[in-house]
């Protein structure tokens, strides 16, 4: 298995205000529970809670990678031979990338949360994706994994 020269690994966590609303979810089950008397009352809570909290943690699971020459983007793995330039996109950008810009044939990664993003373009004639949109907090080291993976590959 070939290493890329400039290793990348991201989890798209969920932001900490999420964890917050986890648990004000669980208070709002344990409000609705309350008629029914305190036990039901606390198991509204602790159960709001963990579903909520699981939840924000499965969707904040995601991660990014490139390794072993092929960029792993949630569920996608694309070999970097497959791969063209990679843009980063500044918040502006980015958004437009996201609605008026956007190809219904592109992979998207999104994370509302995560303001900053990549637009590498997929040059494989026989896949259809015109590009790969992925939201991440670090664009530019994304980037230049990506061109360290390409150059060793």
């Amino acid at each position: 298995m070939q290493l890329s020269a400039t290793p990348y690994e991201e989890r798209l966590t969920a932001p900490r205000s999420w964890w917050l609303i986890s648990f004000l979810v669980g208070l709002s089950m344990a409000l609705v529970l309350l008629p029914l008397g305190t036990l039901p009352m606390l198991g509204g809570l602790a159960g709001g809670t963990a579903v909520a909290a699981v939840a924000a943690s499965s969707y904040g699971s995601v991660r990014i990678r490139v390794v072993g020459g092929s960029l792993v983007a949630g569920e996608a793995t694309v070999p970097v031979s497959a791969l063209g330039g990679a843009e980063v996109l500044d918040p502006e950008e980015a958004r437009a990338w996201r609605t008026h810009k956007a190809d219904a044939r592109a992979f998207m990664l999104l994370r509302a949360y995560v303001p900053r993003a990549v637009r590498i373009e997929v040059t494989d004639p026989a896949d259809p994706t015109p590009y790969l949109y992925l939201s991440t907090r670090e664009p530019e080291r994304l980037v230049e994994a990506l061109k360290a993976a390409q150059a060793a590959s």
